[in-house]
């Protein structure tokens, strides 16, 4: 969702340079700092940032530079006139110097100087319109090229998990066979005299077994990750959606974690993990 976007043109003997800021947010987050002839056109700005934006921390500044000797501010020479007579006759009246100071001090008194404010000109607005249009298009294309990078980064990471997962498959046979070992030397242990009843032994092994089967997990986790790459090709933002995604890969994980049981099989979990932030950190980046 980062970008910068930038236009300057000239019109009506004005300089205009606009530029657009964009950082990466949840939401749809707009500061506009704009002179105050455009302001009845702040709506109408927002929507247009809004709409082709769709998220993010956006900050759009129009800077205006006069190009001619005209000026807004205008000096009221009548009443700069009556200030400087009634002040002159004072200093004469107090046998004080009339000189430039007078004229100083009478530019300072209020309203002598006015300000006249300007109406927008709808054509005017028409070719700033534009540009900000052309602006955002310059944001767009530096979110696809930015796009481009993590999209690979992202899938290259989802593909690491799927690695990792079928690592996880030779250590299956191995912890299986270790738990039968253990909890048959711990029988022989109690010293029961033989009298173990090997069915119901083998009865319970399953069901304990059972509760740590992965393979579930595994299947639904290889599901979620080939779905997550089948995503990132959508030609809609998808950014949401595949944060939902990486959730679910998320929670696969921790119950394989969690069930286990094998060395091995939990640091294979953790490199997994580690991957699985790095996507999720990545996708704050993505609409």
């Amino acid at each position: 969702m980062t970008g910068f976007g930038k236009a300057e043109f000239e019109v009506n003997n004005k300089k205009f340079t606009i530029e657009i800021k964009s950082l990466n947010s949840k939401k749809v987050d707009i500061n506009t700092r704009i002179q105050s002839v455009y302001r009845e056109k702040d709506i109408e700005l927002r929507k247009e940032l809004s709409d082709k934006l769709e998220r993010g921390k956006i900050d759009f500044n129009i800077y205006v530079e006069s190009l001619g000797d005209e000026s807004n501010s205008k000096i009221n020479e009548p009443i700069l006139r009556s200030y400087f007579k009634q002040l002159s006759k004072i200093s004469s009246d107090l046998n004080l110097a009339i000189d430039q100071s007078i004229l100083q001090a009478a530019l300072r008194l209020p309203d002598v100087v006015k300000t006249e404010y300007m109406t927008l000109d709808e054509e005017e607005w028409g070719i700033i319109l534009k540009n900000i249009k052309q602006a955002i298009a310059d944001i767009d294309k530096f979110r696809v090229q930015e796009g481009d990078a993590l999209k690979a980064d992202i899938i290259n990471s989802i593909e690491l998990i799927q690695s990792l997962l079928a690592q996880i498959e030779p250590f299956e046979g191995q912890r299986i066979e270790a738990l039968r070992s253990r909890l048959t030397e711990n029988l022989d242990k109690l010293s029961l005299n033989g009298n173990v009843d090997k069915n119901r032994f083998e009865q319970e092994l399953i069901f304990y077994l059972e509760k740590l089967d992965i393979n579930e997990e595994k299947v639904r986790l290889a599901n979620h990750c080939d779905y997550f790459i089948e995503t990132t090709s959508e030609p809609v933002p998808t950014g949401k959606k595949l944060t939902f995604i990486s959730q679910e890969i998320g929670r696969e994980i921790n119950t394989i974690g969690s069930k286990a049981n094998n060395t091995d099989i939990q640091r294979i979990v953790v490199q997994m993990k580690d991957y699985l932030e790095r996507v999720k950190e990545q996708l704050l980046n993505v609409l």
